[in-house]
């Protein structure tokens, strides 16, 4: 893959980032972006099991989809403070995804504010993404297309991105937002996946207190080479296709695969991901 680093900043105003990444839609890092937030000094794995260790929180690891899986439905669940540990005892592949804690911890909300960017931030769902080492995502793309303000927290976390101009050559599972299940985009076998010859994207790894912009509705893979986690923040997007597109997903797509599951079972998850291989050969 053709994979280029996203450029480094140490700060950034508003007036840069409008005009030189969310105008053309191009990632970056800021390395210093919210140095003011008592988070940076605060948060860690040890912390958020003291404040928050009691409560439940919902895993999700690396199986293949299956049918009578409901849509983002957790693999497990165990308490905040269990799994902090499980993650410094030994690798292990469950991870904590879109999980809203300011909801169930609400003075946490006190340790950050909303950097403004020129972007109007959905205040109501900041969410937090915890994993453990060699745990990862598939690569995939937010379902409402939204721009992301991603934030790390302790440790180190690769993160690979790919504009929508690249779906032709990833793998795309159709009436889905992710890639074939069985791409491993961190050492991905291109005898297997040729069309991810042609791809060309970005890479970085987030240490504790950086900042990734990820313009809207861009691919995103994300594997932790340590323990931590990360906050999202994010905004609408700005491009009414991409807008449009995001309601389609959450009120049109959504249904139709969550309904097409139950009358055909794992045979549709079975299709989806054969039509993926076709499609995308199709394509080179």
């Amino acid at each position: 893959m053709d994979l280029t680093e996203i450029p480094r900043v140490s700060t950034l105003t508003k007036e840069a980032f409008l005009e030189n990444y969310f105008k053309p839609q191009l990632p970056v890092v800021v390395e210093n972006a919210v140095d003011h937030w008592p988070a940076i000094s605060k948060w860690s794995l040890d912390y958020m099991a003291k404040v928050a260790g009691e409560k439940k929180v919902p895993l999700y690891d690396d199986r293949p989809v299956r049918h009578e899986d409901g849509f983002n439905e957790p693999h497990a669940q165990m308490k905040l403070a269990e799994y902090i540990a499980l993650l410094k005892k030994a690798p292990t592949k469950y991870r904590i995804f879109l999980w809203n804690i300011f909801k169930e911890v609400p003075p946490l909300q006190n340790d950050f504010d909303y950097p403004d960017f020129g972007l109007k931030i959905k205040k109501k769902l900041p969410m937090l993404f915890f994993g453990g080492t060699d745990s990862y995502t598939f690569m995939h793309y937010d379902i409402d297309m939204s721009n992301i303000f991603h934030f790390h927290f302790e440790g180190k976390k690769e993160c690979l991105l790919f504009p929508q101009s690249q779906t032709k050559y990833l793998y795309k599972v159709p009436h889905a937002i992710i890639t074939h299940e069985g791409i491993d985009f961190s050492k991905p076998d291109l005898q297997k996946w040729p069309a991810l010859k042609r791809v060309s994207g970005y890479r970085t790894a987030l240490k504790h207190g950086e900042m990734l912009y990820m313009p809207e509705a861009y691919w995103h893979y994300m594997k932790y080479h340590t323990p931590g986690f990360s906050m999202s923040l994010r905004s609408w997007p700005k491009n009414p296709l991409n807008f449009a597109k995001g309601l389609y997903n959450i009120f049109i797509m959504r249904h139709y695969d969550i309904l097409m599951r139950k009358l055909r079972k794992q045979a549709w998850i079975d299709y989806k991901n054969e039509r993926a291989i076709r499609q995308t050969h199709k394509a080179i």
